[in-house]
């Protein structure tokens, strides 16, 4: 087993959730994950989150999805903690997919409810404690009830931060009332993280006290998102609604095309591959972009990247 880096207590920052490269259903697009990694790495990210929403985790073989993580790792090869997304309806595979990541050198582990039966709350603490005392590696837990029809209570969250290897929060539901009743539960617990999904609130959040983003447009412009994320950190509040403009920028423009439920996906996957760094292939039952909206998407990103770039910011050629 290699040697797992240690997270600080809290982690902080911007750990971009990454999406999966694919050339097919069943193959991984192994030269554009490996583009995708260093560009992600290179705009000063504080880590990276695999095998999330963003990355189609439940559309994945576990063939792929055991691949992904090796291969993440490797190519990472240490310089910032790898998060790897174990969410399943299967405690097993979840615990198998662990097994691995811990193998190859990953910091930590993700699982959000499994998603088919509707736990209540004491079943669901009892879910993550099972997990926890079999897991080789810290745990986040990771609250997206759009997906998963279940929320983790705030007095669950304070509940299960009492296990030591249950270290930190994701929290997908938008829900700026949820997050800031967790934010108060856990006001005395200075070192487990909580991290906010939605890109479009993580600013006002880490003015609030929270400790950074797992944001999707990261996988496109990391820079910008460090930067927010720092102007948020250190209170410089004209930064932030200069750097939050160009965010709901990306937001309105690459994320909201066309009449789909994974509009956000499509747009992310397309912009990376008009941006040259991978494939757009997108696992069963989704599918990419077509013609028609990848034309639109390449126009929309000229003019963010123009607007980024008037920020002293890097875009990509």
């Amino acid at each position: 087993m290699k040697t797992i880096p240690s997270l600080p207590k809290p982690f902080k920052g911007i750990v971009p959730p990454m999406i999966t490269p694919l050339l097919d259903d069943d193959t991984l697009d192994v030269e554009g994950l490996e583009r995708l990694i260093n560009h992600i790495i290179d705009g000063g990210v504080h880590g990276l989150f695999i095998l999330g929403t963003t990355g189609e985790s439940t559309s994945l073989s576990y063939k792929i999805r055991h691949e992904l993580v090796e291969r993440t790792c490797e190519i990472v090869d240490g310089r910032v903690p790898v998060l790897v997304g174990i969410t399943d309806t299967a405690a097993t595979e979840s615990l198998r997919l662990a097994n691995t990541a811990a193998e190859a050198g990953a910091a930590a582990v993700v699982a959000a409810p499994p998603y088919y039966f509707s736990l209540g709350q004491p079943e669901l603490i009892e879910y993550y404690e099972y997990l926890v005392e079999r897991l080789p590696l810290p745990l986040f837990l990771y609250n997206m009830p759009s997906h998963t029809k279940i929320v983790i209570e705030p007095d669950t969250v304070k509940t299960l931060s009492k296990h030591e290897k249950i270290v930190g929060l994701k929290d997908s539901s938008a829900n700026n009332a949820y997050f800031n009743k967790v934010l108060y539960k856990m006001k005395d617990r200075s070192d487990f993280s909580l991290f906010v999904g939605p890109e479009e609130i993580m600013a006002e959040t880490v003015l609030l006290g929270a400790h950074g983003g797992v944001n999707g447009g990261a996988n496109m412009f990391p820079e910008l998102y460090v930067k927010l994320y720092e102007a948020a950190e250190n209170g410089h509040v004209e930064t932030v609604k200069a750097l939050h403009d160009q965010v709901l920028e990306i937001s309105t423009r690459l994320y909201a095309l066309g009449k789909f439920g994974s509009s956000y996906l499509k747009g992310i996957k397309c912009a990376l591959s008009v941006l040259g760094i991978c494939s757009d292939y997108m696992a069963s039952p989704l599918h990419h972009f077509r013609k028609e909206e990848r034309e639109k998407i390449a126009e929309n990103l000229e003019d963010i990247k123009v607007k980024i770039q008037e920020l002293g910011l890097k875009a990509q050629d």
